[in-house]
């Protein structure tokens, strides 16, 4: 550095490398430096979190809509609560509540719809309807059909773990070295879906937080994230008012508080998942999300 030369110039120069890019049925997401934000909305009277507060076409299509406006950047809808011991709902049910939800939705914005379903007449229909993407709590494993629907419609997919069903995962989760075991998971997984004619710019895959784990595996999870990273794909974290944030809050007793007590918490891994390079957060409360990621820009 010359005497002339400003101090600042030292200043180290931000990574950049290309940017991951996720390729969905028709639209195209790039990744920068900080997560997208995927907005959960549950068209369900039994999802953990805020089963029943939108289930009816007018109230979840508001409720979508405001989450956009908010600073969404992905809108997840789903029929089927996943939650610990919850039950299948029928495939014409699901279909119901979810169809006339995308369409709406679909008419009146174009970020890009995502479902959340494990069937794949639900998923083939919701694409028809609108949505870009399936996003698959079996990792596209638990309908055989679900593998030729992402190829036929060229949609985007999200590949998640879970040990067991949601009516058994939460039984006695175990696994030799937690992260290391989801990690070669999802890489086979990766692989097998590549190798059945998915297009690998069309996968993202998901660790599963709080699918099949018990508090310390979605610690551990959370703790080491950006291994995940070395999966060469977007990745998504789904830890929103999850149960092991109320016991970080308030202990043994966590089990009485209330799930909308936990935002607070939620947000606070939201920016440490932002930080760790995670490329997608997918949460319930979407304006201070939003917020906090453009503060977190403006300082990073």
């Amino acid at each position: 550095m010359t005497d002339n030369e400003p101090e600042h110039s030292q200043t180290p120069l931000r990574h950049t490398s290309p940017p991951m890019l996720w390729s969905l049925k028709t639209q195209t997401l790039t990744f920068d430096r900080h997560p997208l934000v995927m907005a959960i909305v549950n068209v369900t009277p039994d999802s953990f979190s805020d089963g029943g507060r939108h289930f009816s076409t007018d109230l979840a299509v508001k409720h979508a809509l405001g989450l956009v406006a908010d600073g969404a950047d992905i809108l997840d809808i789903g029929g089927e609560s996943t939650r610990p011991y919850s039950e299948p709902v029928p495939e014409t049910e699901e279909l119901n509540r979810i169809v006339p939800v995308i369409k709406a939705i679909s008419k009146q914005t174009d970020t890009p719809i995502s479902i959340d379903t494990s069937k794949a007449t639900v998923a083939r229909a919701a694409i028809a309807a609108g949505a870009q993407i399936i996003n698959d709590v079996t990792g596209l494993q638990g309908d055989p059909e679900m593998v030729n629907v992402a190829i036929e419609s060229g949609a985007g997919v999200c590949a998640m773990h879970m040990q067991g069903t949601p009516q058994t995962m939460q039984d006695d989760p175990n696994y030799k070295h937690v992260v290391e075991d989801i990690y070669t998971y999802l890489q086979h997984r990766k692989q097998a879906l590549v190798s059945a004619g998915i297009a690998p710019s069309k996968v993202c895959l998901d660790p599963g937080i709080g699918f099949g784990k018990t508090h310390q595996h979605n610690i551990e999870l959370l703790l080491h994230a950006e291994r995940f990273l070395d999966l060469g794909c977007p990745i998504l974290i789904g830890h929103s008012r999850k149960g092991f944030i109320g016991k970080l809050l308030a202990g043994p007793d966590a089990s009485s508080s209330r799930e909308l007590d936990r935002d607070a918490g939620t947000l606070a891994i939201s920016l440490v998942m932002a930080q760790k390079g995670i490329h997608i957060i997918r949460v319930h409360e979407v304006a201070h999300t939003a917020q906090a990621l453009k503060v977190l820009r403006g300082i990073t």
